[in-house]
């Protein structure tokens, strides 16, 4: 028997926890429709559901913060389309859902590369954030790609290190950083690209730039990627 949207969104609720909501908050995750659900009973949900393309969708436009998450790991990668994943983002309207889309999801399509540089030209902060987030997953998670594809990233870093608005500027030092420490090869490519940026007349670049360096200099990075180069 075909599962019903209907009925998770009633698991969904049964989950749901006012603590989780005002511990939300304090993260600066305020949306509209939000229940209170963790994330680890979302993981746990979905295991129980398996994969649904069909239901992820569905989960997707009942607008719940929560089904909105739970849909990016049951959704199946093969049968996700540039059109959905560009609709996706317009329904974005907080940090967690932009980062769990880009990281349970989207950076294990096709068309990851892609829509990670054409998202940052996007105006409002949670499609940009939504570029740079999917830059950042992709240097976590994908460990086979060359370095020659994440030196792609970096004109689209530095020329977006001005936006001085919260959830981008983040997003942007989170891509820059996470490329910085895939290798020994990107962490040099990465702090001198930060030296770039910090000669930048803005607060947000001279932020980016040396937060970034502080980390990708740090002994504790070093040391590992000295390790692994071994």
């Amino acid at each position: 028997m075909k599962i019903q949207a209907d009925d998770i969104l009633k698991k969904l609720k049964k989950l749901a926890s006012p603590k989780n909501i005002e511990g939300m908050a304090r993260f600066g995750i305020k949306p509209k429709k939000a229940i209170g659900v963790s994330i680890p009973n979302l993981r746990k949900l979905a295991k129980e559901i398996g994969k649904d393309h069909v239901l992820a969708q569905e989960l997707w436009d009942s607008g719940i913060h929560e089904a909105k998450i739970l849909a990016s790991m049951i959704d199946k990668i093969e049968l996700v389309t540039k059109k959905q994943m560009d609709s996706w983002i317009k329904d974005f309207d907080s940090w967690d859902v932009c980062d769990q889309v880009c990281m349970n999801l989207f950076d294990k399509t096709l068309f990851a590369f892609e829509k990670a540089i054409a998202w940052t030209k996007n105006e409002l902060e949670f499609e940009r954030r939504a570029g740079f987030a999917l830059m950042a997953s992709l240097a976590f998670h994908n460990k086979t790609f060359s370095d020659e594809k994440f030196l792609d990233f970096f004109p689209f870093i530095k020329k977006y290190s001005f936006d001085e608005r919260n959830y981008v500027r983040k997003s942007v030092n989170w891509a820059l950083r996470q490329i910085g420490k895939r290798n020994i090869n990107l962490n040099k490519l990465a702090i001198e690209k930060a030296k770039e940026i910090l000669k930048i007349d803005s607060k947000s670049a001279k932020w980016i730039a040396s937060d970034a360096i502080r980390e990708l200099t740090s002994e504790a990075i070093q040391t590992r990627l000295k390790k692994v180069c071994r």
